[in-house]
């Protein structure tokens, strides 16, 4: 059998690495990478590739430069790299480890939204279709020639979560269609049109802040966006609220953007100009996640005709 070695670090790479298992592929070892401290309490916690490739018993390595571990993976002797979410850049020579080819499998429609957020900037950007490309890889970033792409549409009330579910599920189709004809050598990859290139950096500090003075779609298209992580906050009198769930009206207020409105009994209602923002979950600071009921109920109710700036 093909040896396989798999390299991923999120939740969106586990089903790739699932399916590679449960379809009987022959995975050889895993590189993930270093665990890191999480929640306030800071415990180290290992990346959720990890923990699923020890629940097979798998090889799992975690340097914290690839690159380190130049000569224990080329002892595994590969036919075949399969990368998903990794997190750092492959040097040539371990692309080169891989007797086949060394692909991966990237959340976007390649050639755009290259890099490390394709998820959240194709829900915050308003896409109305997003999908999967499987690549191969080369040096330059997302940039290799691509055999596979499978579409998904993107609605209304997608969330980066829901995308994120919905892409994963696609990942393991698109591979499961084209693999054993590049086991086999046998897959056509085209190249990319570099015309179209587009980028999807990694979510800055800055960019988690809602600016809603802006008004309409983009405002609910960014909290969706940001929606589970790392949510998205906006200041309501003084005071940060993340933005945990959200819907939209299709009404139009005259109030000022972001002025609370109103509360239906489920939502605080919120002026986007054109349309209306629903808000049924929020965090306000120093507090724990809560419903906009409970929320209205104890000083939430105060704050109608306050705006979120």
């Amino acid at each position: 059998m093909k040896r396989i070695l798999f390299m991923g670090t999120p939740e969106f790479a586990c089903g790739i690495l699932k399916c590679l298992i449960e379809n009987h592929y022959n995975v050889v070892g895993v590189v993930s990478q270093p665990d890191k401290k999480v929640g306030r309490k800071q415990v180290l916690t290992p990346t959720p590739v990890k923990s699923l490739a020890a629940s097979y018993n798998l090889s799992v390595f975690q340097p914290v430069h690839i690159k380190d571990i130049y000569e224990q993976l080329r002892q595994l002797d590969l036919d075949c790299i399969i990368t998903c979410a990794y997190g750092q850049m492959i040097p040539e020579d371990i692309l080169h480890l891989a007797k086949i080819r060394c692909i991966n499998v990237h959340a976007s429609l390649l050639p755009k939204y290259r890099g490390g957020a394709p998820i959240h900037k194709a829900i915050i950007n308003g896409e109305k279709e997003s999908g999967v490309s499987i690549m191969e890889m080369v040096k330059k970033m997302d940039a290799g020639d691509v055999c596979c792409v499978k579409k998904v549409a993107i609605t209304e009330e997608d969330t980066m979560g829901s995308l994120h579910d919905k892409l994963m599920k696609c990942g393991e189709e698109a591979l499961l269609e084209v693999l054993d004809d590049i086991l086999d050598n046998k897959a056509v990859f085209v190249p990319q049109d570099e015309s179209q290139v587009s980028f999807a950096w990694n979510i800055t500090k800055e960019e988690e802040k809602i600016d809603f003075s802006k008004g309409g779609r983009s405002v609910y298209d960014h909290i969706r966006g940001l929606i589970p992580s790392p949510v998205g906050y906006a200041y309501l009198d003084n005071k940060k609220i993340k933005f945990h769930e959200v819907r939209l009206l299709h009404e139009e207020s005259a109030a000022a953007f972001g002025e609370i409105i109103g509360f239906d009994g489920t939502h605080l209602q919120v002026s986007l100009g054109d349309l209306i923002l629903l808000v049924t979950q929020l965090q306000p600071e120093g507090k724990a996640k809560m419903s906009a009921r409970d929320f209205y109920n104890g000083h939430g109710k105060n704050l109608i005709g306050k705006r979120f700036e």
